[in-house]
């Protein structure tokens, strides 16, 4: 019986021994991994906040809208400002 009971808590130091390595091994790794990265902002339409919104140059803010009644038909909210258009290069008048 006492063998039995030795082999068995051998069995489970070295389980126990085996886990704590692959979890030491895993956490070695996960630094190299994970390269640090900018805090991206945003988007602009997850923004619940006027000021938030209008301290950003890429998006504006949108008022809520009222009926005659006085009653919300839509609510404030934050969007996207459009991208400027690109000029596209002016043709010269052909020479004489």
């Amino acid at each position: 019986m006492t063998k039995l009971l030795s082999k068995v808590g051998i069995s489970a130091a070295a389980l126990a021994l085996a886990a704590f390595a692959f979890t030491a091994q895993a956490q070695q790794k996960a630094p190299d991994k994970a390269a640090p990265k900018a805090a991206a902002q945003p988007k602009c339409k997850t923004i619940k906040q006027q000021a938030g919104c209008e301290g950003r140059s890429d998006c504006g803010w949108v008022a809520e809208s009222k009926d005659a009644k006085g009653k919300v038909k839509a609510k404030a909210y934050c969007r996207s400002k459009p991208a400027p258009k690109k000029e596209a290069p002016k043709k010269e008048a052909p020479k004489k």
